[in-house]
C-alpha cells in the first residue's frame, strides 16, 4: 500500500506541472504556487494563475492524512474499525476571461481508510452552450473509459449528471462530463492506468476548446451572462459540492479549498 500511495501522488503532481505547462502555453502567463500545511500529517501545493486568457485558474495537489472527526466518520467507507485516513488528489477550476470559452472542472484522487478507492472526474460549464465543444468534451471523456469497462461512460456520465446538478434551481450546472467514486475492481494498477488515462484525456478537451475559442470577440452583455453564470458555480460549490465539505472536515487549506470560486461573480 505505501508503494501504492507513493505512485499515486507523484502522478498527481507530474499532471499537475503538464496542466500549468499547457495552460501556460496557452495564456503566456505564469503560476505563482504557494504551499500549505495539513493540520494533521502532509500538506499541499496550489498554483494560480491570473492571465489574458485564464481570468482565473488554479490547479491544486495534496497529499495529507490524519483521523476523521466522529460526525464526519460516518459518512466515509471503510472507518468502522478506525478513523484514519490518507488521501492524494489534484483539484483543477478554470475560469475563463471570455464568456465563450467554458469554464472547466477536474479533480482525481487515491484515498486510504480502511478500504481503497479511486475518485474523481470532469465536467465543462459554459455560458453559452456550443454543440460543437460538448461533442467534443464528451468525445475525451468516452476516449479515456472506452479501453478500461465499455460501461464506464455511460455510467459515469450518468452519475456526473446527478451530482453537478443544482437542486434548489432544478437546473443542471453545465454540459456535464464524467464523475466516479468508490473505484476499487480489484486490480489496482488497472484502475491506476484509467485515472491517469482521465487526467490525460481532460487535459487535450480543455486545450483544444481553449484553442479554438481564445482569438473570439465577445460583447459586454456576453461577459455580464458569463458572470450570472458564474453565480450558479458558486451556489453549487458551497451548497452541495462532496470534496468542498471534505477539505472543510478534514482540516485543509481554506485558501486551496475555494479556490474554485471565480474572480468575479454577480447575481441577477
Amino acid at each position: 500500500m505505501e508503494e501504492k500511495k507513493q505512485k499515486a501522488s507523484l502522478w498527481f503532481r507530474k499532471l499537475r506541472d503538464e496542466f500549468c505547462q499547457a495552460f501556460e502555453n496557452l495564456d503566456g502567463g505564469s503560476f505563482k504556487r504557494k504551499n500549505w500545511k495539513h493540520k494533521g500529517s502532509g500538506g499541499g501545493e496550489m498554483s494560480i494563475m491570473k492571465g489574458d486568457v485564464f481570468e482565473k485558474v488554479g490547479v491544486n495537489i495534496s497529499t495529507v492524512s490524519g483521523q476523521f472527526t466522529e460526525e464526519y466518520r460516518s459518512k466515509i467507507k471503510g472507518t468502522e474499525s478506525s478513523p484514519n485516513y490518507w488521501a492524494s488528489g489534484i483539484s483543477l477550476v478554470a475560469h475563463m476571461k471570455s464568456p465563450k470559452i467554458p469554464a472547466f472542472h477536474f479533480n482525481t484522487r487515491f484515498l486510504v481508510t480502511g478500504e481503497s478507492w479511486f475518485g474523481g472526474g470532469a465536467d465543462m460549464t459554459p455560458t453559452f452552450v456550443n454543440k460543437k465543444d460538448t461533442k467534443l468534451f464528451h468525445s475525451k471523456m468516452e476516449e479515456a473509459c472506452a479501453p478500461y469497462n465499455e460501461s464506464y461512460y455511460p455510467d459515469f456520465k450518468k452519475r456526473c449528471d446527478e451530482y453537478f446538478y443544482l437542486p434548489h434551481r432544478n437546473e443542471p450546472r453545465g454540459e456535464g462530463g464524467i464523475f466516479f467514486d468508490y473505484l476499487n475492481t480489484g486490480d489496482w494498477e488497472k484502475d491506476f492506468s484509467f485515472l491517469k488515462s482521465v487526467g490525460q484525456k481532460t487535459l487535450e478537451a480543455i486545450t483544444e476548446i481553449v484553442k479554438q475559442h481564445k482569438g473570439l470577440n465577445w460583447t459586454k452583455e456576453e461577459k455580464e451572462q458569463q458572470l450570472i453564470k458564474r453565480g450558479r458555480y458558486v451556489e453549487f460549490n458551497l451548497l452541495w459540492d462532496r470534496g468542498t465539505l471534505f477539505g472543510i472536515k478534514t482540516g485543509g487549506s481554506t485558501e486551496a479549498i475555494l479556490m474554485s470560486m471565480p474572480p468575479t461573480v454577480k447575481w441577477a
